[in-house]
């Protein structure tokens, strides 16, 4: 029986410890289109990077994994932990088109430990539940991100997260809708802290849901990934990746970020 999407794309990642090119057969080499600025269009370029990593002997933990169709595609999202002689979270999103990946983007920051939670980045629930609700997921998510982050309405916290109750992941804010309120709250020199401007996309699968957006973090040009756990109508727990994004004269690609 073939592999399903997401044990392909563990295979793929896993790569990156083996440095074993067979596993980049998933990514069709001739509509491959590569978002990490940071990486050269097309298979070949990722088959060259990951034997160039794998000789730094590198660890890969693929956390959690979903896929969602929607009507942008086929997507498999999932959530990594790496150590390139540092240690680096990481979510990953691939798009498939006839069986094969045709497209790629990422988000990667520094692992941060402890967290003011007393949580790791990446620990928690991982099998998606509540699969007849994705949509319902998908939507509540995407309006929370639109009314809270992006349009800053922050005393609207309490229609969508459950109060003390929401887990939070973030290394530098504390559990609990009041937490999350004051950090984006926060301002120095009437510029915000955090500033979400635009939501690009939104991936999901049952009761876990990743947004991809758009923003600025003290004031350096961003791009946020936040994965989102539903339950009972609430968002309950929630985890994150925020990397700064390079100058365009930087890119080994001209595909953008998004």
């Amino acid at each position: 029986m073939a592999a399903n999407k997401k044990d392909q794309i563990r295979a793929l990642l896993n790569s990156i410890e083996t440095g074993d090119p067979g596993p980049v057969a998933v990514v069709n080499e001739a509509k491959y289109i590569q978002h990490n600025p940071q990486t050269h269009e097309g298979s070949e370029g990722l088959a060259q990077l990951f034997k160039r990593l794998s000789k730094t002997e590198p660890k890969v933990n693929m956390v959690r994994a979903f896929e969602d169709r929607n009507e942008d595609g086929d997507f498999v999202f999932a959530h990594m932990e790496y150590d390139f002689a540092s240690r680096k979270i990481c979510f990953e999103v691939f798009r498939f088109q006839d069986g094969q990946a045709v497209e790629h983007w990422d988000n990667i920051q520094q692992r941060q430990e402890p967290t003011i939670s007393g949580r790791t980045m990446v620990d928690g629930p991982t099998k998606a539940v509540d699969l007849a609700l994705t949509e319902a997921n998908r939507a509540f998510v995407r309006r929370f991100v639109q009314t809270v982050l992006v349009d800053g309405q922050t005393e609207r916290l309490g229609d969508f997260i459950n109060g003390e109750g929401f887990a939070e992941h973030n290394p530098h804010i504390a559990d609990g809708a009041a937490a999350l309120g004051s950090a984006l709250n926060r301002a120095r020199n009437g510029q915000k802290h955090i500033d979400y401007q635009h939501i690009h996309r939104v991936l999901a699968e049952g009761n876990f849901v990743l947004c991809v957006s758009e923003g600025q973090l003290e004031g350096e040009h961003c791009a946020f990934y936040d994965l989102f756990r539903v339950a009972d109508g609430k968002l309950v727990e929630h985890w994150d990746t925020t990397e700064k994004i390079a100058p365009k004269s930087e890119w080994k690609n001209n595909n953008g970020k998004f």
